[in-house]
């Protein structure tokens, strides 16, 4: 199924609009009335309200830096609900030597008290440093003494050797917004490609030729107002994707001649395999050739070449969970330590590919988090993950060896974000990603009732395939928290968790549980719910507004829920649920559920199908259908007699 987006490009070439009469960078004086204000007139629930904010980028004309500029004023109804707000994170970006400064800061938490205005300057010497990754450092400051009807005013420069790229810059966020701008000027000979993602259109924009800073450049602007805040929708796995968004990257440079940076795939490819963290790592064959698994070269199908050279390089090295398309400390360092980045694993395992004699290629994707690619216009900024293809008589096979879960065309998660670029020595070729591997999840539960009320047993809870990795991602992050969520989100008592994997690659949790709330007992009778705490409690297809996004899995998943109770002594079934089975016209999704009696047992198994990893927006009122009917099944008892 095909996810549906919004996306418009604009280009500098053919997006010239006539100035309005509106003016930008132009902050509004500070106001005592803002702090008088009791709620947002966008929205009254808003715990947080933005009065302005604007994006000011400056490519300086004599020394090349990128400037910065960033100015906020937000208003606080509800400080408990709008943390987002109390703290602010600069960061900071380097490579190498070259790396990104903070320059003009100023940041105040404005009160009113016995009728007067009251600043409370935020100290630069309060900032604390986190170095996020190899490349990123986040200065991190906080708010002083906020409370509700606080107005928060901070404004910063970056100033940045990195030009190439001008960050993204959200128009759209959770908060609504009753001004916000975004700025770009950039000399006349230094040509930018503008991306504009999303829904939403500037009421205010200009794009022109001026001259400005003693010099000819040309300047982008777009004004907006009355921003309601983004309304995020279940079953989305990023967001972001949807909001109204601006982003540039450098096209040509024209000083004595015309330099084209970004144009098409094809010649991204090209300057790809010229890289010396890309291409350069490829052509280091010897590393290849020098250890080749033992017996590979003898096998008789490319499949099986292929996947033997995976497993090998997935067992032998770890990743350390740095992302990017290009090589850290390189994979000769890789080989001598066996850690490496997602570009070393995989570029590796192309280089054992090829020396094989198969046709592998690197492909480089946006992982989800990361944001959708857009094909229309060229930009290698936003990949940030390279995977492994081996190209057969049945198309492209895909491998990330990053994963120690991961099989052919099983990929993580994170991994399925639509479409990735097959890049070749001569060209680049685009690949839908479309994940048709299924991903079960089997919830059992094996429990004796009791004369008195209680209930005991054991529980488990085993994912496959892409789900797997990532239940095993969030384990292995934090496998303490990872165990406290059954205590935390289930209302019996569980003991002795085990969390592992197992040796086909799915990852099973086992644990004991006993609860004396589960059953109600009336006279002679006990009242039991035949799900227990397996039962859907509500229907998480809930949104009343129309929807506006589509649905997305990840994974074709199945879920079955099993539960074996067993009946004590002296006690007769009475009352019981009946089977259900419904199924949409074209078999996409599917919701059973049986009971059946078998001794002194009952079986009741729920079990949901969907067949696709995504859906399209107007299947909504199905899946809406089906979980209430899901959620009104599991939700019946059982009723037990004394005889």
């Amino acid at each position: 199924m095909k996810k549906i987006i919004v996306l418009i490009v604009c280009s500098a070439n053919v997006m010239l609009i006539k100035a309005q009469k509106h003016e930008f960078l132009n902050p509004p004086k500070f106001s005592d009335t803002d702090l008088s204000k009791l709620k947002s007139v966008l929205d009254e629930n808003a715990p947080a309200e933005i009065l302005y904010k604007s994006a000011h980028f400056i490519l300086d004309n004599s020394t090349g830096n990128l400037h910065k500029k960033y100015f906020y004023r937000v208003k606080v109804y509800d400080k408990d609900k709008a943390e987002d707000w109390l703290n602010l994170e600069v960061p900071l970006y380097q490579s190498g030597t070259d790396k990104e400064t903070l320059g003009k800061f100023k940041a105040f938490t404005y009160n009113l008290e016995n009728v007067a205005t009251v600043p409370v300057k935020v100290e630069k010497s309060s900032q604390y440093k986190s170095k996020e990754s190899k490349h990123i450092n986040i200065t991190k400051f906080a708010f002083p003494n906020v409370k509700n009807g606080s107005v928060l005013e901070y404004q910063y420069e970056i100033i940045s050797p990195f030009a190439y790229i001008i960050p993204e810059f959200l128009i759209e966020t959770d908060t609504p917004s009753l001004y916000t701008e975004y700025v770009l000027d950039a000399p006349i000979n230094v040509a930018y490609s503008i991306n504009y993602t999303g829904a939403l259109a500037p009421k205010h924009r200009t794009i022109e030729d001026q001259t400005i800073f003693g010099a000819q450049y040309k300047t982008y602007r777009f004004g907006y107002e009355n921003l309601k805040g983004f309304k995020t929708e279940k079953f989305v796995r990023n967001d972001r994707n949807y909001r109204t968004k601006i982003s540039a990257e450098l096209h040509s440079t024209n000083f004595k001649e015309l330099k084209q940076y970004s144009s098409s795939w094809d010649q991204i490819s090209k300057r790809l395999y010229e890289n010396e963290d890309f291409g350069d790592e490829l052509k280091m064959t010897k590393l290849a050739k020098d250890n080749m698994p033992a017996g590979v070269l003898e096998m008789k199908t490319s499949l099986e070449k292929a996947n033997a050279i995976f497993s090998y390089v997935q067992k032998t090295f770890t990743w350390n969970k740095e992302r990017g398309i290009y090589t850290d400390n390189g994979i000769k360092k890789l080989l001598e330590t066996k850690v490496g980045n997602a570009a070393e694993i995989n570029l590796y395992l192309v280089m054992l590919l090829r020396e094989a004699g198969l046709k592998a290629e690197p492909m480089v994707i946006s992982t989800v988090d990361n944001g959708l690619i857009n094909l229309v216009s060229p930009n290698i900024s936003n990949m940030n993950f390279v995977l492994a293809s081996v190209g057969m008589a049945e198309g492209y096979h895909l491998y990330d060896a990053t994963s120690k879960q991961s099989l052919i065309d099983e990929l993580p998660l994170r991994d399925w974000n639509q479409y990735g670029v097959v890049m070749t020595k001569t060209k680049a070729i685009q690949l839908q990603m479309e994940n048709r591997k299924k991903s079960d999840t089997f919830l059992t539960v094996d429990a004796k009732l009791n004369d008195d009320g209680s209930i005991s047993g054991s529980y488990s809870d085993k994912d496959t395939g892409a789900i797997a990795m990532y239940v095993k991602d969030n384990y292995d992050e934090n496998p303490e928290k990872y165990k406290k969520q059954y205590k935390e989100n289930f209302s019996v008592d569980f003991t002795g968790i085990d969390s592992k994997v197992l040796d086909n690659g799915d990852f099973e949790s086992t644990m004991k549980f006993s609860s004396s709330n589960l059953i109600d007992r009336i006279g002679k009778k006990l009242i039991i719910n035949s799900m227990l705490f397996l039962n859907k409690a509500s229907n998480e297809f809930d949104q009343t507004e129309e929807r506006k996004y589509s649905i997305d899995f990840g994974a074709p998943t199945m879920k079955v829920k099993k539960v074996i109770l067993e009946i004590p002594e002296g006690y007769t079934i009475e009352e019981m649920p009946k089977n259900k089975k419904i199924v949409t016209d074209d078999k996409e999704i599917e919701y059973s559920y049986t009971i059946e009696q078998k001794g002194n047992k009952l079986e009741i198994t729920s079990t949901t199908k969907i067949a696709s990893a995504d859906y399209p927006k107007e299947y909504y009122p199905a899946f809406k259908q089906i979980w209430g009917v899901a959620s009104k099944q599991e939700n019946q008892v059982i009723s037990l007699v004394k005889k």
